[in-house]
């Protein structure tokens, strides 16, 4: 089996946990690093490779941090920078939702908490792009782990989405269906398959 240095391995965890689309756990890092790649390392050794991350991203050189989340890890915008992000997504966020980001937030919205699968269910296609765009913009959140096998991560909406809406709580929902009706004609139709442009009119 290939040796590789301390650095390198926290190379590969952080690449892993930038590209993932949803949180990543210890037991996914061991698995892929030591199994898939073949790499000689032990469950102790992801630990402590992902406190280095952990470390690291505390410096105030990062605008963002690497976060423990439902037992897995993701990288997040640090606090700091939050209202700078909302002013910008205030810029840009109603520009880009496309129809179809309007209706898988409106699931996420009505069916909260709601699990990616239940998503896609619903809308007839693959929702883990949009899912994570949504993530990326604020305008959901991780809710927790359902039940069903597997274990896969909730989502609810977020502050930020209540907020983009005009509403003051999650009793407002209602009112979402005629936002809705207002953008639709101007927020362009739904693409047929999930792509790089899928929030973008």
């Amino acid at each position: 089996m290939k040796i590789e240095p301390l650095e390198k391995i926290d190379l590969y965890i952080e690449s892993i946990i930038f590209s993932a689309t949803e949180a990543v756990n210890e037991d996914q890092l061991l698995k892929l690093l030591s199994v898939e790649m073949d790499l000689p390392l032990n469950a102790e050794q992801i630990g402590e490779a992902v406190d280095r991350l952990i470390k690291k991203y505390e410096s105030d050189q990062y605008a963002f941090g690497l976060v423990n989340v439902n037992n897995g890890y993701l990288f997040k915008s640090k606090t700091d920078y939050h209202s700078v992000i909302s002013e910008y997504l205030k810029l840009t966020s109603r520009k880009k939702l496309t129809k179809t980001a309007m209706e898988s937030l409106a699931i996420i919205a009505y069916k909260q908490p709601v699990t990616r699968s239940e998503i896609s269910n619903i809308r007839g296609v693959n929702s883990d792009y949009i899912v994570q765009k949504l993530l990326e913009k604020d305008l959901i959140e991780i809710a927790g782990r359902s039940d069903e096998i597997g274990k896969p991560l909730l989502y609810k909406t977020s502050d930020r989405f209540l907020e983009y809406f005009g509403l003051k709580n999650t009793k407002e929902l209602p009112k979402l269906k005629e936002v809705i009706q207002e953008e639709e004609g101007s927020i362009g139709e739904p693409a047929p398959i999930e792509n790089g442009n899928e929030l973008s009119n």
